[in-house]
């Protein structure tokens, strides 16, 4: 697997087919596509992944979202993504990179921290406030957002 990044343009269409796989709401994806920076990832031409980037605090970025092409997922892809938004992260300056994902995202979960995040909290009914419907995943409601996180300078 060779993949290629490049950063998305305001001429390029907004890949919500990947976006709205992490993210089932329009309302949410568009409220931080437009305050982050969305990064495509390709396979011999095909968009196949994309992750998002959004600052928080100084020096601290945030992947908000992170998605393979169902048709590809399982495949390496997702941890390429991650490693990419790590690096990039890096380069910008950050000291801090932060994830959250679903109490039922077990595979996210996994490889999260496989990719060296440690979990730092919970924010309990995060997906109760801000999603009108309920989501399941896994057979679970999806209630609170795990937090995770990466200090850049413990890595390599």
């Amino acid at each position: 697997m060779k993949l290629s990044f490049r950063k998305r343009s305001s001429e390029d269409e907004i890949p919500y087919e990947l976006l709205l796989l992490a993210d089932p709401s329009r309302e949410m994806v568009d409220d931080y596509i437009v305050r982050g920076d969305c990064y495509l990832a390709y396979e011999d031409g095909e968009l196949v992944g994309q992750f998002v980037l959004i600052a928080t605090h100084p020096r601290t970025l945030e992947i908000v979202n992170v998605a393979v092409h169902e048709s590809r997922q399982g495949q390496g892809i997702g941890k390429a993504l991650v490693f990419k938004a790590i690096e990039t992260a890096r380069e910008a300056g950050a000291v801090v990179l932060e994830i959250g994902t679903a109490n039922s995202s077990f595979d996210q979960l996994r490889l999260y921290q496989k990719c060296g995040f440690r979990i730092v909290g919970v924010d309990a009914g995060f997906f109760v406030r801000h999603y009108p419907e309920p989501i399941w995943e896994n057979g679970i409601r999806v209630l609170d957002m795990i937090r995770l996180r990466l200090d850049l300078h413990d890595i390599n």
